[in-house]
This record gives structure tokens, C-alpha cells and sequence, in this order.
């Protein structure tokens, strides 16, 4: 062909009869498999250890393998769904996107739409020739009303009546940081009660862990995702910091350990979770001084997994420094402190890293699993130096929801007058300004391992 140019269109069919089925796969001609499908082949067994196939049954799998594949899980998808936007039309009928979920996850502009270059660009026109309706083109606010509510269908399904409202739904870690945001702090002594709500910062920890920001213009931090508008409190512009695996990490580093069984069993006898043992273990051990100095010959850098915010490296490594030879009890708990502490101080970075932007915050709100943990908690507030807030329903995410639920149903005109009522403080904690200064030095620590492993990698990649 002139030029060196291919063709456009030309496809070729790879048909594979095996032993249990048919295989066919559509190959462009850069050898990419663009489609694929399969069908089972009928088996007969007349006696023991003799089988039969049928000539008539094979032909007919590769009619219908290969007729699949001209009609891809593509042209007879009727739309595409992030799961919250799924749920919300199951239950109602409407076809309506959450803007929470297109802002963060599907490259939607609140003010601007869809960007009809983008899809082109990634080989995605279809989505542009059919006005976006498979991928959104009503797009609500979160806690919209969504249609008349439930269906007959999905009301009987979930033993609600027909036509309860139903809201436009929020990403999980969303509904988390929305649940305890906008509480209503007078009385707690905490400084930003006399601030407006763009000073406190969610942190939905369990798993992972998510940082969620609000600020009245649009804020640009690097390695931060963000900004998204009316992502989560309308009329808010959002930036979510992350970090991958933090509770998974936690896990992983106690479980891994040596002293693990022993842990196990002495937990158990005590009818206590593991991490309320390892907790009360700590206490044992400190002695006269503070628990946070327990590690101050030991140090974790805590991206086992990459780096999300706020270096968005998925390079980096995890790093441990100040190993011994005792696999003890002792060793096991320390171990698992100076993890959390990690955590924490990763925290800390995503926390400078969006007051370096133009963010001003003064008070940690928490909810998720970890948030249940006691010492989480404390080393989150004496690492950052701020008051830690944990809500008096331990199930944010789902207070968050129910939130999204109160406005549809018209018993609150706005968002942010539902965060206010039923958003609710539990407890503060509050941080140990006395130990203030070991812990600057631990962060100073804590930077140098990231820049020392970047360093080995440079050395390592080099001539």
C-alpha cells in the first residue's frame, strides 16, 4: 500500500476449536485482539471412557462465536455505568449520572460537559455521535431527586414503598467526608469553629485512606486529584489526596511478623481484637515515657504500594530502617507503631502539600475502620499538630448517604443545612503539643527516606 499507510478496516477472524469449547478472537492488523467470545461444545459419554462430539455441534459454535464477535459487551451495551450512577438507576428508571461520580472518574467538566477531543483522541467517538447518552447526558447534583423514586419493581425488591425518594448518589469515600464535614463543633473548644468549613479536612481511612479538601475557588495541588466542582458539598470546589493500602499495610506488617501466632493466641485469651491487644501491649512497655518515642531508632516509609498522593509515584517502594534480631512480642508492636505512625506522616505531607497550594487547614475530621483505632487516632493528631474529630456515628459513609436521601425527600433545602443537623461530633482528641518536637524530627527522617530511595534508584538505574 502507498505511502505506508494501512488500510482502515481490515480485520481478520482467528477461529480455535478445542476440546470443550470454541474460541474466536477478532485481530487488527497490528496482531491487537480487539474482541473475543467463546461457546461450550457438547460432549457425550455412551459408555465409560468413550467420548463423542458432534460435527453439526462444532459448526453451529463457530457460527455463534463468530457472529458474537461482529456484535460485541460493546454495540449491545445500552449505557455505561460507575456503580453508584448503576444502583441509582435500578432503583429509579432514570438514567441520570451523579456529578460526583462523571467529575472524579469519567472526565466530565461541571461547567463546561463532556470534551468531545478527548474521545476522540482515545478512539472513543461513539460516545460523541450518540450525544453521550450511554455514558450521561442528564447529569444532578448530589442529593438531587432522581425521578419519581422507586419503582414498583425495586420497592417490592427492597420492601420500600413505590416512590420513596431516591437521591443522586455520591462515590463512597464521598459520602464518608460529607457524613462528618459539616458537623456542628461549638461547644469542643476546637479553633475552627470560628472558621468556615474550607478549614477542615476528612480523612475516610480503612483500606485506604482518602483526604478530602474543600475551598471556595478552584485549587490546583500537585499529586492531588482535584479540582472537581460540587463533587461533594455543592458549591464547593473538592481535592482528594489519597494513600493506597493503609490499612491493608498495617495487616501486612503484623501478620507477617514472627511473633503473629503468639499475638493470636494471647489476643484470643483475652477475648480482644488484635490491634486492642497490640494497643494495650504498647502501654505496657513505654515505661515512664510518651508510646510515640518507642520507635526513635525505627522508621517506615509506608508506600508498599506506590506513592498516590502527594509524589503520585507508583514507583516507589516501601522502606523499613532500624531493624534488630528479636522477632519478640515487643518487636511485633513497635513494629506495627512505627507503621501507623508512617501513615500518619504521609498524612502530614498531603497535608503541606495542599496548604502550599492555597489550602488553610486546622482541624482532622475521621471516619472508616481505622478511625476506630485509639492510637490511629492520637499519632494522626500529635503528627499534625491538629485536633482530631471523630463523629458520634461511627458509620460516616453511610450517615453521608442518608444525608444525600434527606434532601431528595424535600425535609432539607440544601446539602449543607442536612450536613449541619445531622452530621454529629463523638469525641475529640487532641494533640500532645509536648511531644511536638520529637515528632518534627521523625518527619524530618521520614523525608529524607523517600529521597534516599530515589537516590538508590538513581545509582542503580545509572551507567
Amino acid at each position: 500500500m502507498s505511502g505506508g499507510e494501512q488500510e482502515p478496516g481490515r480485520y481478520y477472524v482467528g477461529v480455535d476449536v478445542g476440546t470443550g469449547s470454541v474460541r474466536a478472537a477478532l485481530v487488527d492488523q497490528s496482531g491487537v485482539l480487539l474482541a473475543f467470545a467463546d461457546q461450550a461444545i457438547k460432549q457425550w459419554e455412551p459408555q465409560f471412557n468413550h467420548h463423542e462430539q458432534s460435527s453439526e455441534d462444532i459448526w453451529a459454535a463457530c457460527c455463534a462465536v463468530t457472529k458474537n464477535l461482529r456484535e460485541t459487551c460493546w454495540d449491545k451495551a445500552g449505557h455505561f455505568f460507575d456503580l453508584p450512577d448503576f444502583l441509582s438507576w435500578k432503583a429509579t428508571g432514570v438514567a441520570a449520572r451523579s456529578l460526583c461520580s462523571l467529575v472524579c472518574k469519567w472526565t466530565y467538566s461541571a461547567d463546561k460537559g463532556w470534551d468531545d477531543s478527548f474521545w476522540k483522541m482515545v478512539g472513543l467517538e461513539d460516545f460523541v455521535a450518540d450525544n453521550y447518552s450511554k455514558i450521561g447526558n442528564q447529569v444532578l447534583p448530589p442529593g438531587a431527586s432522581l425521578g419519581n423514586g422507586l419503582t414498583p419493581e425495586a420497592a417490592k425488591d427492597l420492601g420500600l414503598p413505590t416512590g420513596t425518594a431516591v437521591a443522586a448518589s455520591l462515590i463512597d469515600a464521598h459520602a464518608g467526608g460529607l457524613g462528618v464535614i459539616g458537623a456542628d463543633v461549638r461547644g469542643h473548644g476546637l479553633v475552627c469553629e470560628g472558621q468556615p468549613v474550607t478549614s477542615r479536612l476528612a480523612v475516610i481511612c480503612g483500606t485506604s485512606s482518602c483526604h478530602m479538601g474543600i475551598s471556595k475557588d478552584p485549587i490546583f495541588v500537585p499529586g492531588v486529584w482535584g479540582p472537581y466542582f460540587s463533587a461533594m458539598v455543592p458549591g464547593f470546589w473538592l481535592n482528594e489526596g489519597g494513600q493506597s493500602v493503609t490499612g491493608k499495610l498495617i495487616d501486612h506488617m503484623v501478620q507477617g511478623h514472627a511473633a503473629f501466632p503468639e499475638l493470636q493466641a494471647k489476643a484470643t485469651a483475652r477475648c480482644q481484637n488484635i490491634y486492642a491487644y497490640l494497643n494495650s501491649h504498647l502501654d505496657l512497655i513505654k515505661k515512664a515515657r510518651p508510646v510515640g518515642f518507642l520507635t526513635v531508632d525505627l522508621h517506615v516509609w509506608p508506600d508498599f504500594h506506590g506513592n498516590r498522593s502527594p509524589l503520585a509515584d507508583l514507583t516507589l517502594k516501601g522502606m523499613v530502617t532500624g531493624l534488630k534480631l528479636s522477632q519478640d512480642l515487643d518487636d511485633l508492636a513497635i513494629l506495627y507503631l512505627a507503621t501507623v505512625q508512617a501513615i500518619a506522616f504521609g498524612t502530614r505531607f498531603i497535608i503541606e502539600a495542599m496548604e502550599a497550594a492555597g489550602h488553610s487547614i486546622s482541624t482532622l475530621f475521621l471516619c472508616g475502620g481505622l478511625s476506630k483505632n485509639p492510637l490511629f487516632v492520637q499519632m494522626h493528631a500529635d503528627i499534625t499538630g491538629m485536633p482530631v474529630v471523630l463523629s458520634q456515628e461511627v458509620e460516616s459513609v453511610l450517615v453521608g448517604a442518608a444525608i444525600l436521601g434527606a434532601c431528595a425527600s424535600g425535609d432539607f433545602t440544601s446539602v449543607q443545612e442536612a450536613m449541619a443537623k445531622m452530621s454529629k461530633v463523638g469525641k475529640v482528641v487532641f494533640p500532645r503539643r509536648e511531644d511536638k518536637k520529637y515528632y518534627d524530627k521523625k518527619y524530618q527522617v521520614f523525608l529524607k527516606l523517600v529521597e534516599h530511595q530515589k537516590e538508590y534508584s538513581a545509582i542503580m538505574s545509572g551507567d
